[in-house]
């Protein structure tokens, strides 16, 4: 292959992933955003998160259309080939924690009215903690092409998980003890729940970035306990 074709082909997949990582970058944003505006009832704030979503609904769009033409026109193959699919599929993991966090600020509007930050807002506000620096860490591990890092975000899955059942009995508790509860608890149980799926979301990259760098799937089941919810 004409070295000058081959030079161009890594230029267009190294600026895919630039726009993943710059797309990664945002979303990381609007999620510590999201958890700020909800400990500090900050509706202002959690007025901007929500606007600032389709910024990120443009991003993945444009990844998409990116990566699909140039599988179409340059047909990698292998390690190529990989690289623009992660891309993809990163990209759409990114769009929806993008989603969640705005999820989060709706409520957070909502309960501002009706509920002042108590000790559930403090747990919350910790699972929000844990949730912001798993998906910070993955996106790090993409960026640097790391796969242990990523590998390490994907073996800590139950801690989401664990602080998501920790927190909904705490609620149940409330909300059985106080009828006035159960409308805020609602809300409440709804923030953290979306918590809960962007920690999913940070392990699905974990997984992405994993096949990406090694062209093999984790084949452990992926750790999970079993919640109360589920």
């Amino acid at each position: 292959m004409n070295e000058h074709i081959v030079k161009s082909f890594e230029e267009e997949l190294n600026q895919l992933a630039a726009e993943v990582v710059r797309m990664g970058g945002l979303a990381e944003a609007q999620v510590q955003e999201a958890i700020g505006a909800f400990s500090r009832r900050d509706v202002p704030l959690a007025q901007a998160i929500v606007g600032r979503d389709e910024k990120l609904d443009a991003l993945e769009a444009d990844i998409e259309r990116s990566a699909i033409r140039l599988i179409a026109l340059r047909q990698p193959m292998a390690n190529d080939l990989r690289r623009a699919m992660a891309a993809m599929k990163i990209a759409m993991n990114l769009e929806r924690c993008g989603d969640l966090a705005k999820n989060i600020a709706k409520r957070t509007q909502i309960l501002a009215e009706s509920d002042p930050a108590g000790p559930v807002t403090r747990s919350i506000e910790r699972m929000g903690k844990l949730v912001a620096a798993r998906l910070k860490e993955v996106l790090d591990a993409y960026t640097a092409s790391e796969v242990d890092r990523a590998v390490a975000v994907w073996t800590r899955d139950t801690e989401v998980d664990e602080h998501y059942e920790s927190l909904f009995r705490e609620l149940l508790t409330y909300m059985m003890g106080d009828p006035r509860m159960i409308t805020p608890g609602a809300h409440l149980l709804f923030v953290a729940k979306n918590l809960e799926r962007i920690g999913d979301h940070a392990t699905n990259i974990a997984e992405i970035v994993h096949y990406e760098i090694t062209g093999r799937e984790i084949v452990s089941e992926r750790p999970k306990m079993d919640a109360l919810t589920q």
